[in-house]
């Protein structure tokens, strides 16, 4: 059973999700420390009234009136319910002394910490959940007339609870509203941002196989697509020159097979039309099997090429000597120059990194070409060259030549410079010459000039 394919990631939900977590990371910590500043801010102001109280409480006891002046004060106070502080004083037995009304059943004395040194302004109170309020508690000591007493302290903190817990349930708010908010403009940033690829988009899909002259044109496009708008249109540069080659070959390929095909088709139905004598059908049937010659030679090529243009593995090397190989080429065709009265030589030494049967076609194509064009009371010179690099092998011939506007696509399929110069020739010679070489990773390069010769220079890499 198949799996679904994976659903493709979205550049734009990417950024959008990214957008908002940055977002909700910066709202995190700019109103988490806001919260914490003033929550801080809270307790250190109620930590400083309750130190001011306290130290006027002590102040009272401490001076001529002593605690009795305290009992006719909180008496006169609220309820303890309704009460901001609670004042308790006791003596040296733990007898309260004096307190605020309401305050042993909600705060007894044993829930007071023990008594620590008050200084101006500074008090670290304790707190304590009693009720369902919060209360902080301070304990001191104060002295008068040689009698010790013990000072409680309780502030309600309740208030400040539910300041803080209200803050806290509008951070939350202003939060989510704010991770909301970034998503929301995350997205419509994003959409805006991304609005000229769809633009591109739609460029592209105008382009047809028909219409590969068109371009998408970098000028307009935001500087990050311009080099995407760059390599489209280069891309596009490369498929309709592709396309036209492809044309071409199919085009000079219909015409090299049709000639010999018509030529034997043509030759047949003239025999056939009335009874001939036995050498005339002799006759016949070597030019039919001189036709399918020529049309094996085609098709062997054609094959040749397209694997050598799909190989995928490296050919099997091998060093062999260079010079060695260009005179045994040259002595085979030493009869059909002598024949043209065309003086073939041989100069330099070298080895050759290569596949040798390989080696030996490619250089035999690129003579033959140089013999077929080559006058008589020519020269053909073959030369080899090596270093530790490379290797380089060159022919050069005083043939007709070649004009400058043909050299490059001399190494075309079916390609001819000039068709009419000769009908032996099928125009892939060397097409396959190029193939070969690149098979080998070296390259083939033609120097050429009209009315002065020809050179192709093969070059074969040659590592350490």
């Amino acid at each position: 059973m198949s799996s679904k394919p994976a659903r493709p990631r979205s550049i734009a939900s990417e950024l959008v999700f990214l957008f908002t977590l940055s977002s909700a990371f910066l709202l995190t910590c700019g109103l988490g420390i806001f919260y914490w500043i003033v929550v801080r801010h809270a307790f250190a102001e109620d930590n400083a009234v309750m130190a001011d109280k306290m130290s006027a409480v002590k102040a009272a006891i401490e001076t001529n009136r002593g605690p009795q002046g305290l009992v006719e004060e909180l008496k006169r106070s609220r309820s303890g319910e309704q009460a901001t502080y609670w004042i308790r004083v006791l003596d040296s037995a733990r007898r309260v002394v004096a307190e605020t009304p309401g305050m042993g059943p909600l705060l007894p004395a044993a829930s007071f910490p023990k008594p620590l040194p008050i200084y101006a302004n500074t008090l670290t109170p304790t707190n304590h959940e009693m009720g369902g309020q919060l209360f902080s508690l301070v304990t001191v000591t104060a002295t008068f007339n040689g009698q010790s007493y013990t000072v409680q302290l309780a502030q309600d903190r309740s208030a400040d609870r539910q300041l803080e817990f209200e803050f806290a349930i509008l951070f939350a708010s202003v939060l989510v509203l704010g991770i909301l908010a970034s998503a929301a403009i995350g997205l419509s940033l994003t959409k805006r941002a991304l609005r000229p690829l769809t633009k591109m988009k739609s460029a592209l899909e105008r382009i047809k196989p028909s219409h590969l002259s068109e371009r998408v044109a970098p000028i307009g496009w935001p500087a990050e697509l311009q080099p995407v708008a760059l390599a489209f249109d280069d891309m596009l540069g490369r498929l309709e020159s592709s396309f036209k080659r492809l044309s071409q070959f199919s085009a000079d390929l219909a015409h090299e097979l049709r000639t010999p095909l018509a030529n034997a088709l043509g030759e047949a139905q003239v025999t056939l039309a009335r009874a001939r004598t036995s050498e005339e059908y002799r006759s016949v049937i070597e030019s039919t099997a001189a036709e399918c010659e020529k049309l094996s030679g085609i098709v062997e090529n054609l094959l040749f090429v397209a694997r050598a243009d799909a190989a995928r593995e490296e050919i099997k090397k091998t060093q062999f000597d260079g010079r060695a190989a260009l005179e045994k080429i040259v002595a085979y065709y030493q009869p059909i120059a002598e024949e043209q009265n065309i003086a073939v030589v041989c100069a330099g030494e070298g080895r050759v990194l290569g596949d040798s049967v390989l080696f030996s076609r490619a250089l035999t194509n690129v003579i033959d070409n140089a013999l077929r064009f080559t006058p008589e009371n020519g020269t053909i010179r073959l030369a080899i060259a090596a270093d530790s690099d490379q290797s380089r092998i060159s022919v050069s011939d005083t043939g007709s030549g070649i004009a400058g506007e043909h050299i490059p696509r001399v190494f075309d399929r079916f390609y001819r410079a000039d068709s009419s110069r000769s009908t032996s020739g099928t125009g892939l010679g060397l097409a396959l010459v190029k193939s070969i070489m690149d098979l080998h990773g070296g390259s083939a390069r033609i120097e050429s000039e009209l009315h002065r010769g020809t050179t192709v220079v093969l070059t074969f890499p040659n590592p350490a």
